[in-house]
């Protein structure tokens, strides 16, 4: 089962490197994200979601192969290629992937301006190991989908990692 977990930071660069780190921890097989999403609230008050994963430009490189060599097997590669292309751009924006957009978009009319929550959908984690890499980032817990008790677990967690991080410095 998936978890929703929304940390707040001052700025978007520190929720970027964040999302960075937990790509790199992916790497190593210590934590399964299925989204990661940066929202940024904007000076002017405008909230900016920044995708992962840019669904209209993977539809269309997936609808131009396919147009391709279906196109080639009646002698119009690139009639196909366009045609492909542009059905797979559409179907492309139409899909959403992760957590809600509206969700996201209301969790950053929340946050105060130049600020930025890094939203992510977690599968599974090691949280020992996991925890100590992203503590030096700080950021404040907004919102999980966490139990009662595991999110107060997962907070004494983080400021039992922070306070050793503060100690050793």
């Amino acid at each position: 089962m998936s978890n929703l977990i929304a940390v707040a930071y001052p700025d978007v660069a520190t929720a970027e490197q964040v999302r960075a780190k937990l790509v790199d921890l992916q790497k190593q097989k210590l934590i399964t994200v299925e989204d990661a999403v940066v929202v940024e609230r904007r000076a002017d008050g405008k909230v900016k979601l920044h995708q992962a994963v840019n669904t209209v430009g993977a539809g269309a490189a997936g609808g131009a192969l396919w147009g391709g060599l279906i196109g080639l097997l009646f002698f119009m590669p690139f009639l196909g290629m366009a045609i492909g292309g542009a059905t797979g751009a559409a179907v492309g924006a139409a899909q959403d992937f992760g957590v809600d957009d509206d969700f996201m978009r209301k969790l950053g009319n929340g946050l105060t301006p130049g600020a930025a929550a890094l939203i992510t959908l977690v599968g599974d984690a090691v949280t020992e190991k996991v925890l100590p890499e992203l503590a030096p980032f700080g950021g404040q817990l907004i919102q999980t989908s966490l139990s009662t008790a595991d999110e107060e677990h997962l907070r004494e967690a983080v400021a039992t990692v922070r306070a050793g991080a503060a100690h050793a410095a």
